[in-house]
């Protein structure tokens, strides 16, 4: 049995800011009155470095629009030890506007789907960028008319990969219950945590995410021919050794995120055997894969990923043109992908990849039909 994708919606904050205005704002809190010349000209070199081109923030109060983008949320730094926001401020803040932002996405998606919010039996949410509770699907069952049974599932703090997660639980429920009628919601609020001071790692991850909403309503498919993509199987594995090339810890003054320079060498090394393996299991080959849903988490991974799989360059560009517009997203950022790669017809099947801390890897198995139930 498979997922059959009813639907997809995606939404953004109001405001966005060019990179080039952002390396700007960035300066003011990373390069402090004692950081070397050297350093500040590295700084927008890093940001240029990034793929992106712009981003959506809920801190922003303005756009870029001929003048700069505003936003005060972040002060300059007033000495090397200012780290910005506390904690609890930016969970503050993550929590007057998680909900908003994915009421809008879930209305879009239902919309797309002919769905009504009362028929949705399963309530998947997604996020790794913030806590509150109540959380924001408590705020969806409120403002949307969802059932106040239906059942919630919370796929929480596994990274930029936990759309495919919140999919992969999906899947679970409608092979089990052909009447079921599931919606995955996932919400990041990456500029929440920005990061003070120089530490080009830091630097790299806050070069690269920004904030945005993606969400999925599907069903079991049936055995009728359907003009729908569905979800046909989903893979998983953990690199050994690797717990420290990828971590997001939660610090007095936001979420650290730590990228290592490895990660590409890692992703060479490991990807194309397990995938291999994962795909002959589904009775496929790489060769048959019509395109690719790639998260971006960084120009150099989505090149790895392509010279270790062995594919055109061209099949990345869903990933790159999403990176430059929308930056990294986390958890939605593969779900815009996969919305554009419908939007443009793109040749079926379709693997998705994500990648999170671990060092793991997810997968996913796009297809309009399950060659197994043919």
């Amino acid at each position: 049995m498979s997922f059959e994708i009813l639907g997809i919606g995606t939404v953004n904050p109001v405001h966005s800011i060019e990179q080039i205005e952002a390396a700007t704002h960035a300066e003011a809190l990373s390069c402090s009155a004692e950081s070397t010349e050297q350093q500040r000209r590295l700084l927008p070199i890093l940001y240029r470095r990034a793929g992106v081109k712009t981003r959506h923030s809920v801190v922003l109060e303005s756009s870029t629009n001929g003048e700069m983008a505003q936003q005060s949320f972040y002060p300059p730094a007033e000495s090397e030890s200012d780290q910005g926001p506390t904690t609890s401020q930016r969970m503050h803040a993550y929590e007057s506007n998680a909900a908003s932002l994915a009421v809008s996405a879930v209305e879009a998606a239902l919309q797309d789907s002919q769905v009504a919010p009362g028929e949705i039996t399963q309530l998947i949410t997604v996020s790794c960028s913030g806590f509150s509770a109540p959380g924001f699907d408590i705020a969806l069952v409120r403002e949307l008319g969802l059932p106040a049974d239906v059942a919630r599932t919370h796929v929480g703090f596994m990274g930029c990969h936990g759309a495919l997660n919140g999919l992969r639980i999906a899947k679970a429920f409608t092979d089990n219950d052909p009447q079921a009628r599931v919606l995955v919601c996932a919400v990041e609020l990456c500029s929440l945590h920005q990061q003070y001071g120089w530490c080009p790692d830091k630097i790299v991850a806050n070069a690269l995410f920004a904030d945005g909403a993606a969400a999925v309503v599907g069903k079991q498919a049936s055995r009728e021919p359907a003009d729908l993509w569905q979800l046909i199987a989903s893979g998983s594995t953990i690199v050994p050794d690797s717990e420290e090339m990828m971590s997001w810890r939660i610090g007095d003054n936001g979420f650290e995120m730590t990228l290592s320079p490895r990660i590409p060498d890692l992703i060479h090394q490991n990807l194309r055997p397990w995938l291999k393996q994962w795909l002959l299991q589904q009775g496929m080959h790489i060769e048959d894969v019509g395109s690719w849903a790639i998260h971006p988490g960084g120009p150099r991974i989505l090149s790895a990923v392509a010279e270790t799989v062995g594919f055109e360059e061209s099949l990345l560009s869903p990933s790159r043109e999403v990176l430059a517009r929308y930056g990294n997203m986390s958890s939605p950022t593969v779900l815009f992908i996969l919305k554009k790669l419908q939007a443009e017809q793109a040749r079926l099947p379709c693997v998705m990849l994500g990648f999170g801390p671990g060092l793991t890897i997810e997968a996913a198995l796009i297809n309009d039909c399950d060659l197994s139930q043919v």
